[in-house]
């Protein structure tokens, strides 16, 4: 049996992640939904270490969570524990414990405005580096 080379493999599965990545000017054709209706779902992971200073305790996201993200998606919202590593800038392995919160949403101007609001005031107020976001069209029926 042949072996398949690592660089490979990781070029085919980097391929299939980005493939539903579009630049935000470029048209998309709509989604198609055979159950539901067509929306967005937006996973913004944020990282509970400072940089300085005590871990982000579980009260403060909370309090994160009731004072920014609630009242911009009154709708609804899912929070995952989530555990986050990379390499950091040294070239040293970096983990840190992490909250994935989950919105779906209509695209549009105002959830954009809404999810960078979310965004800012977190990096700000927890003196994070970024908050990141993945963004992806969904079928959605309740």
């Amino acid at each position: 049996m042949k072996s398949i080379p690592v660089l490979a493999v990781a070029a085919v599965t980097m391929t299939l992640l980005l493939s539903g990545c579009v630049a935000p000017t470029q048209k998309t054709t709509p989604l198609k939904c055979s159950v539901g209706e067509p929306m967005t779902q937006t996973t913004l992971y944020f990282g509970l270490n400072r940089p300085a200073g005590p871990v982000i305790t579980a009260t403060e996201w909370q309090s994160y969570v009731d004072q920014q993200v609630t009242p911009r998606f009154k709708e609804g919202l899912s929070v995952f524990d989530a555990k986050g590593q990379w390499l950091g800038k040294e070239g040293k392995l970096a983990r840190e414990n992490s909250k994935a919160l989950m919105l779906i949403h209509v695209p549009g101007a105002a959830s954009e405005q809404n999810i960078e609001a979310l965004r800012s005031q977190y990096i700000q107020q927890f003196a994070q580096d970024s908050v990141m976001r993945i963004d992806m069209p969904v079928c959605v029926a309740f």
